[in-house]
């Protein structure tokens, strides 16, 4: 099959490379000529282990193409996936624009029949709006609705053996169904994963699926704050909840509150668009505040320790990404620590495995950004860990104690919980557990 991928970002460029590794011929187009130019001498311009491996050998190979030129892209192609960004407006809707323009584009330049699939976050109805928007093209265009449930830091692996793949057709649009059949089926050989549904059920299931998973972990994280007070401890709560089969392990760990491009971006658009139909979809919109307001606990809790000395103090972080992983910080909860630390009169020494260069954009020379993690610490009054990298879990707590100013530590992911840090000369605090000393 033919495919054209538009929009190279993560899901564009995971979703055209991935695809021809299954032996697909596909285009990929992206605006960005810069980009492109890059993309054509494999230089990745996100961090997504193994995609720079699997860009290189399908290019080699011919099977992977990249252009600006949506005209010729789309020419005899089978399906045109649009993967273009759906940012937040001031009113938490998703800003469609860019979905509506590539839908018009490929309606004009389509030399056949077109199944058009939206693998873009969108609210529902907007398959209704793009069908409705390429109903006078000169040829028939289907379009199908196909949302992405890729993790950041784990999208290859999450596209090449998914947990189910969902498709939304209309009765009667026999050939787009025909199609996407076709194109997943090597990904499909047992037939069980493509889960079949109208347009708008697509629409919703994507955003009803990361509303739920960013409402385990606001829970818990309110859960994390009422352990403090009472004297739980939030992680054996977690492994006595999670235990329940009906409830499940998998999102339950307390921190410094959700980030990324996706969670804060989609809780936001589904409560907005429930009020564009008269309904308050209350759960979703306290999930949401309840982040918001969780993203300070940690620095609440420096302030608490430090107090009016506050100002002055040189406070190393490791972890700027907003998971292991990838090097994406949108949303990320380091961006609130480092801006309550400036504005407190804070000088900010950070390190981060992949998302320095995107932290420095945002902050420039305002915070100070080393290569090795050690180097954060040297003279630091407090070392505050927010991205739970491999490279973090393990560290040498003799020398972070020798390199520290002050040995205190505050751990935004519990992940050295189990160390007596308190016994080795720290005063620790982590997320919903009993603080040590401090």
């Amino acid at each position: 099959m033919k495919l054209c991928v538009i929009g190279t970002g993560y899901v564009g460029l995971v979703t055209g490379t991935c695809f021809a590794a299954t032996g697909q011929r596909v285009v990929c187009v992206d605006k960005d000529a810069d980009k492109i130019e890059r993309l054509e001498r494999y230089e990745i311009p996100i961090y997504e282990p193994g995609l720079e491996e699997m860009v290189r050998e399908n290019a080699s190979a011919g099977r992977l193409t990249f252009t600006t030129d949506l005209a010729s892209a789309v020419r005899d192609v089978d399906l045109a996936f649009i993967a273009v960004g759906t940012p937040p407006t001031h009113d938490g809707e998703a800003d469609l624009s860019a979905v509506f323009a590539v839908a018009q584009e490929l309606a004009e330049h389509a030399t056949h029949d077109l199944v058009i699939v939206n693998k873009s976050t969108v609210p529902v109805g907007t398959n209704a709006q793009v069908q409705k928007l390429v109903a006078n093209a000169k040829h028939d265009i289907q379009v199908a609705s196909n949302p992405e449930f890729l993790k950041e830091g784990g999208a290859v692996n999450d596209f090449m053996y998914p947990d189910r793949i969902v498709v939304g057709v209309r009765p009667g649009h026999d050939r787009a169904r025909r199609l996407m059949d076709r194109v997943y089926h090597p990904l499909n050989l047992s037939s069980t994963k493509i889960v079949w549904m109208n347009p708008e059920s697509a629409e919703v299931t994507k955003y009803a699926a990361n509303t739920m998973l960013a409402m385990r972990i606001s829970f818990m994280n309110e859960l994390a704050v009422l352990c403090e007070e009472v004297g739980a401890d939030v992680q054996s709560v977690r492994k006595g909840v999670g235990s329940d089969p009906r409830i499940g392990s998998q999102f339950l760990h307390a921190g410094p509150g959700y980030g990324g491009s996706c969670f804060p971006k989609d809780v936001k658009a589904l409560v907005a668009t429930a009020r564009r139909h008269g309904i308050e979809l209350e759960l979703a919109d306290a999930t949401n505040r309840v982040n918001v307001r969780h993203r300070s606990f940690l620095v609440r809790k420096l302030k608490r320790h430090f107090g009016t000395e506050l100002a002055g103090k040189r406070i190393a972080i490791w972890g700027l990404a907003f998971k292991p992983g990838t090097d994406d910080i949108r949303e990320s909860p380091s961006i609130t620590t480092i801006e309550f630390l400036l504005n407190e009169g804070c000088e900010v020494v950070a390190h981060d495995p992949e998302a320095m260069e995107n932290i420095k954009e945002l902050f420039g020379d305002s915070i100070t950004l080393v290569d090795a993690a050690y180097d954060a610490v040297k003279d630091a009054d407090a070392l505050v860990l927010l991205t739970e990298w491999r490279e973090y879990q393990y560290p040498e707590f003799d020398r972070i104690r020798d390199l520290l100013r002050t040995p205190v530590i505050f751990d935004g992911r519990n992940i050295w919980v189990t160390y007596k840090l308190a016994e080795q000369g720290f005063e620790y605090a982590g997320v919903g557990i009993h603080s040590e000393s401090l």
